[in-house]
């Protein structure tokens, strides 16, 4: 069993910054594949970001790239999702998700990921 849970949510005014963190917990963190999701009010669960174990490789979500960035801290078992230039579209739970298999495979769906956290909520005021 992985339990991953987030933190660094909060309210934040447009162009601002937040960092989000996961920190996980139980099974062995290293040598798993992370990844960050969030869905919005009336929305489905949307991939916003993962990385492998390594560092080596990471994936975005095309209406983040260039302004969040995904990294991991694999001696404090914790993932972080810098955030900035926020958007009111950014408004949402953001959800930490762990993936048992392929390390360095960094999935961007729903199912390509074993374990979840309970989200944070990130809301950006226009």
């Amino acid at each position: 069993q992985v339990q991953l849970v987030e933190s660094g949510g909060g309210l934040v005014q447009t162009g601002g910054s937040l960092r989000l963190s996961c920190t996980a917990s139980g099974r062995t963190f290293s040598r798993k594949a992370m990844g960050w999701f969030r869905r919005a009010p009336g929305k489905e669960r949307d991939f916003v970001a993962a990385i492998s174990w390594s560092d080596s490789r990471t994936n975005y979500a095309d209406s983040v790239k260039g302004r969040f960035t995904i990294s991991r801290d694999n001696a404090k078992n914790t993932v972080y999702l810098q955030m900035n230039s926020l958007k009111p579209e950014d408004t949402a739970v953001y959800y930490c998700a762990a993936r048992l298999s392929d390390p360095a495979v960094v999935p961007t769906t729903v199912g390509g990921y074993d374990y979840w956290g309970q989200g944070t909520q990130v809301t950006v005021s226009s």
